[in-house]
């Protein structure tokens, strides 16, 4: 049986840790309209990894600090030169054509971009598993100590400064962890798609529920529903995981959204 396998073990406890992970964070990045930015950080940290295979140093080291270098980059470009769409832009391109540059140079094969790319989640290792536990933990944490500011702050931050939140702080930490969360699922869906599970999942709950809390209980249950269904349709029919993931959560936004146009009176809840 699958289930006794422990490669399988280990992506059924990747998945309930990165869909935890991704509710909370992928909640605040959307209400904070943060989501193409995700998306510009997740195509930039190509650099660090290919700049990694190139040196020699792991290439998800090199994908953390290019992913916080961006994160940081395209917010103090939006604020004081150009704008923020323009920002994410640039830091999207210039890390994306560094990684090709320096994979390009690399001697031999870089065997293993493609699992950056459009990630792998069978092979996650218990180290994987402790990082991504860790982050968790962390973000468990901050969501627990500091609820009531982060959800001020994503909703409207030039309110939350007019009542002396520390709203750049707040931004700061939440830039931080967010670009934290996208390495840690780069191994499950890869740089090309892992901004879909900081966003769709979301989405979905979105359709039946109002508050922030709401939607981070709602995206953990979509998101896990996607990530284990998503691991049996690809073991069922031979598909790489990463791309059935992401399909299969799309899919129930599609299913959700149809569901709720044939129940009118449906009201959501908190």
């Amino acid at each position: 049986m699958i289930l006794t396998h422990t490669f399988f073990q280990h992506a059924l406890l990747g998945a309930l840790l990165a869909s935890m992970l991704c509710a909370m964070i992928g909640t605040y990045v959307v209400t904070r309209r943060m989501v193409i930015m995700g998306g510009g950080i997740a195509h930039a940290s190509l650099g660090g990894v290919g700049l990694g295979a190139y040196f020699g140093f792991s290439p998800l080291l090199g994908a953390t600090g290019f992913a916080l270098l961006s994160g940081f980059a395209i917010e103090g470009l939006s604020r004081r030169y150009v704008r923020e769409d323009s920002a994410i832009a640039m830091l999207w391109t210039l890390g994306m054509s560094i990684g090709i540059l320096a994979v390009y140079l690399t001697p031999g094969f870089m065997t293993d971009l493609p699992l950056y790319l459009f990630g792998d989640i069978l092979s996650i290792s218990r180290m994987d598993l402790y990082l991504t536990g860790a982050l968790t933990l962390v973000c468990g944490a901050v969501f627990s100590l500091l609820s009531s500011t982060i959800i001020a702050v994503a909703y409207d931050r030039d309110f939350a400064r007019t009542q002396g939140l520390p709203v750049q702080w707040i931004e700061t930490l939440m830039i931080s962890l967010t670009c934290l969360t996208i390495v840690a699922c780069l191994q499950m869906v890869g740089i090309v798609l892992v901004i879909s599970l900081l966003s769709v999942p979301q989405s979905t709950a979105g359709l039946f529920v109002r508050s922030f809390r709401g939607m981070i209980f709602g995206s953990f249950i979509a998101a896990l529903v996607a990530c284990v269904g998503g691991l049996w349709l690809s073991y069922l029919l031979n598909l790489p995981c990463g791309p059935t993931i992401i399909l299969l959560s799309i899919l129930g936004y599609f299913v959700c959204r149809t569901i709720k146009a044939l129940t009118p009176r449906f009201k959501k809840i908190a």
